[in-house]
């Protein structure tokens, strides 16, 4: 897990359009990513980022699992994952760890907007 401010995470996205077109070309094979911002309840945001943080370790098919504070925002976090396809990301929503962390963060969860 990488933790990084979101203009770090902006800045290396620019470098990932870039980068993936070329990556690829090579393979003939599409990735799959989200970016998405999603709120803590408030003064919750630590702790919800240590949850997100402590079940993404070993995710077969994950490339890149990035969380980011939202400078703006002091609950708001964004979270940016590369994944090799649509079904490796379905699969990890049923591990064991990841279940256990959306049970145990959905009540910090205040939103996705």
């Amino acid at each position: 897990m990488t933790i990084l401010d979101r203009r770090d995470v902006l800045a290396g996205g620019l470098a990932v359009v870039v980068i993936a077109p070329a990556a690829q070309a090579q393979e003939k094979k599409p990735m799959y990513g989200l970016i998405g911002q999603m709120l803590a309840a408030p003064g919750k945001r630590d702790d919800l980022l240590a949850i997100l943080g402590e079940s993404t370790g070993d995710m077969p098919g994950c490339l890149s699992y990035v969380i980011a504070k939202d400078p703006a925002n002091a609950d708001a976090l964004w979270i940016t994952e590369v994944w090799t396809d649509k079904d490796a990301h379905a699969a990890s929503l049923k591990l064991p760890a990841v279940q256990a962390a959306i049970a145990e963060a959905r009540p910090i969860i205040a939103g996705f907007p």
